[in-house]
């Protein structure tokens, strides 16, 4: 496991275009969250800490983009079955991925949440800052990565990949705005990955799901993909 760690790490830090991808996901989400901030008078009631994180909506696109780069790229190149000589265990090179990806990942999210909550607090009040928000965001980013490297890993295809992430991310949530029923809406955003998992932002009492049991969703389906892309990565050819 350790060669395998070693082997994932030094791709994700030399492939092309993926430290890019996560410094663009850093700046592009501090900027947004200072501008929508700077552009904002907030109203009475508005959740502000939710508010200053608006960047996460945007960063979580760049971060599916990574999750599934980390294997699509693999399978683009053919480098996959020169990774599956090198380590038999293909369900270890899934974890070693993995393990990387909740990595780096955590550490990028955390700078640009930072950057997020420094922005919310120059425009904003000063209760436009909060903790749980904050370290659930974080979370919230890596547990979309996994999800993302699950999904590729499923679908061996970075472009079919990556739309299916967003499909979830961003499609759903208005497909479920448009479904008639109120309970039955209720209860699409109660499982819904995006929906469910960005609850751990909310800081109001109206919640369609507590925001740790939100985040405990989007888990599930994190974990899903990963136990689905490792069963098809041990069955398939590569």
């Amino acid at each position: 496991m350790r060669y395998a760690l070693r082997a994932e790490w030094t791709k994700a830090c030399t492939s092309p275009g993926l430290p890019a991808l996560l410094v663009t996901m850093v700046v592009s989400m501090v900027a947004l969250s200072a501008a929508v901030a700077a552009a904002t008078d907030p109203l009475p009631g508005t959740d502000l800490p939710k508010l200053g994180l608006t960047g996460v909506l945007l960063g979580q696109a760049l971060v599916a983009v990574f999750g599934v780069l980390v294997m699509g790229d693999e399978y683009a190149t053919g480098l996959v079955t020169v990774t599956l000589t090198a380590v038999p265990r293909r369900s270890c090179v899934l974890a070693a991925k993995a393990v990387v990806v909740a990595g780096v990942l955590a550490a990028a999210a955390t700078i640009a949440v930072a950057g997020c909550l420094l922005a919310a607090r120059l425009a904003l009040p000063a209760d436009a800052v909060a903790a749980r928000p904050a370290v659930g965001s974080v979370l919230y980013l890596v547990l979309i990565g996994l999800l993302s490297l699950g999904i590729v890993t499923c679908v061996r295809s970075s472009a079919a990949g990556v739309g299916s992430v967003l499909a979830l991310l961003y499609v759903l949530p208005v497909v479920t705005a448009a479904v008639a029923d109120p309970a039955w809406q209720r209860h699409l955003r109660q499982i819904g990955p995006a929906s469910a998992g960005l609850a751990v932002q909310a800081t109001g009492a109206d919640l369609d799901i507590g925001p740790w049991t939100g985040l405990g969703v989007l888990a599930l389906w994190a974990a899903g993909a990963l136990l689905a892309g490792a069963a098809l990565l041990e069955r398939r050819d590569v």
